[in-house]
């Protein structure tokens, strides 16, 4: 339940699975590097682009002094990406791992999303003498959720006629003295039709808007470790910034609808860090901070959407389609 607790709240399983990927030491650092790239990059990916949603919910830009504060979420889907869930470990490309089942044969395993269980590997020296087995980590999907969530606090304020700018913000939250996130992001919204002479009577509003997002995170898991060392724990970075533009309907006086088009483009960088040490022909010394897992996503983007605005209460949904499309609502509480 704890673990479990974890992921949600992280908005990434990067952090949450650190722990899964311990007894791969036991085959050396570039075999566990090897694997950690492709066990995490599918996640990773995913969750560029959950986070780089919910910059806006409608094309038409607050006046001066119009502002909005919202609560905004994501749901991040993967249930039918199939390709994103498995990878193939072919042990010709590792020093040391291998199958127990049917050896030197490459074969599908589980990536943090997927949900292939029960596969067994091997690490054995020249001389016979030392093997251990251990078995792969799954991925979320073996804990029956098929989704990465997401969500933070945004803040829009209007600014001279047409621009407005924006901040998004979750502070630093830490779980059970081993974990920690915060977010942060701003952005600019502007709107061209605020231009025109007739903007007053136009039907549409047609804007611009830039958004940057970073979400970092921490997990310590020094106790929990199945590899004696110290100050063992995953940092994570995600840096992404979204480019769209939008058009959305106005003037009507409690509904509106938004579309948007747009680019999205991020990198994560994963730090696995600490000292760590393990009894074994291919890890025989101290090693200090192991490897880094970096991963670049980027991908077209379209969204639809409503917002509804009941005075100063108002709420908005929308649907996201891109590599990981994604469903995002907010609750907004705002001033013309």
């Amino acid at each position: 339940m704890k673990r479990i607790v974890l992921l949600m709240a992280l908005a990434s399983i990067t952090l949450g699975r650190a722990q899964d990927l311990n007894d791969i030491f036991v085959s050396g650092v570039a075999d566990a590097e090897r694997f950690a790239n492709a066990y995490l990059a599918p996640v990773s990916e995913a969750s560029i682009f959950s986070i780089s949603n919910g910059w806006y919910n409608s094309a038409d830009a607050k006046p001066l002094g119009g502002f909005e504060i919202s609560i905004v979420g994501n749901l991040t889907g993967f249930k039918n990406k199939d390709d994103k869930k498995a990878f193939l470990l072919d042990p010709a490309d590792y020093e040391n791992l291998d199958f127990v089942n049917n050896p030197g044969q490459p074969r599908q395993v589980a990536t943090a999303l997927g949900d292939i269980q029960g596969v067994r590997v091997f690490v054995e020296d020249q001389s016979g003498l030392f093997r251990e087995e251990f078995e792969l980590p799954t991925g979320l999907a073996s804990e029956n959720l098929n989704f990465i969530p997401s969500g933070y606090l945004q803040g829009s304020v209007g600014l001279v006629k047409g621009l407005e700018v924006k901040a998004r913000f979750l502070p630093k939250i830490k779980f059970d003295d081993d974990a920690k996130i915060g977010l942060f992001g701003a952005g600019i919204q502007y709107d061209f039709t605020k231009m025109l002479p007739a903007d007053k009577v136009l039907p549409v509003a047609i804007s611009a808007v830039i958004g940057y997002t970073n979400l970092s995170g921490e997990y310590d898991f020094t106790d929990s470790s199945t590899i004696s060392g110290t100050d063992q724990r995953l940092d994570a970075s995600f840096k992404t910034w979204n480019f769209s533009a939008v058009v959305s309907t106005k003037n009507i006086p409690v509904i509106n609808f938004y579309g948007g088009l747009g680019y999205i483009t991020g990198k994560s960088d994963i730090d696995l860090l600490g000292t760590y040490e393990a009894n074994g022909p291919f890890f025989t010394q101290t090693v200090t901070d192991p490897f880094s897992v970096s991963k670049d996503a980027s991908g077209v983007t379209a969204n639809v959407g409503t917002k509804i605005k009941l005075g100063f209460f108002r709420l908005n949904a929308e649907y996201n389609i891109s590599e990981f499309s994604t469903f995002t609502f907010g609750v907004n509480f705002g001033f013309r």
